[in-house]
């Protein structure tokens, strides 16, 4: 929920949260090298959520968001595929999320951009495009919270470790999956994720 736009496309109003909302994924969740997705069968509609991704390089605790940029080495660009029925039945009842956000290879991870390259994270485009159409744009300056204050919160209950990744929260236009897309990111225009649907 870090984009206005796509929060009110979950039916919210223009929320704008004090505060990120905060979810974690397992590491059996991470799907990495450009392999395929396969699709559960056993949990109705799942979504594709572009994310830009952050890959934390050194120990934190508290990390004040003054000083985020010397706890990561790395962006890409990541998918958070959300089992958006289950997530609708677990919402109504007033459940945590982690089913439906954590399930295996839930969390695509594209190439890795190098920090030296990224010249401001507030101030970079990505895009994704299924089967060559771009369903989702954004700017990152357009985020409710930047990723300093991002990296701030989650450090401030969770310390963060060497490999850790943050998803940053996606931008409006995330839709169903099917078997047989191609799924194409682009940061900047550079292809940094790209896999199909099985």
């Amino acid at each position: 929920m870090n984009y206005a736009r796509h929060n009110k496309e979950l039916g919210e109003t223009l929320l704008k949260p004090e505060n990120p909302v905060i979810f974690m994924k397992p590491d059996s969740s991470i799907l990495r090298n450009r392999r395929p997705f396969f699709l559960p069968d056993h949990l109705g509609r799942v979504d594709y959520e572009t994310e830009l991704v952050v890959r934390i390089s050194r120990l934190g605790k508290s990390i004040e968001a003054r000083f985020a940029d010397r706890y990561w080495d790395a962006v890409t660009l990541g998918i958070d595929f959300t089992a958006r029925d289950l997530q609708a039945q677990l919402r109504s009842k007033g459940m945590p999320w982690e089913l439906c956000k954590g399930f295996d290879q839930s969390a695509v991870v594209g190439d890795w951009v190098p920090k030296e390259n990224v010249e401001d994270l507030q101030d970079l485009h990505f895009n994704l495009d299924i089967d060559g159409q771009t369903v989702q744009t954004a700017h990152t300056a357009d985020m409710i919270h930047p990723v300093a204050k991002v990296i701030e919160y989650v450090s401030a209950f969770c310390t963060l470790k060497t490999g850790d990744l943050i998803f940053t929260g996606t931008p409006v236009g995330v839709g169903p999956v099917s078997i047989g897309q191609h799924l194409q990111g682009f940061l900047e225009g550079k292809n940094v994720l790209d896999f199909h649907i099985r």
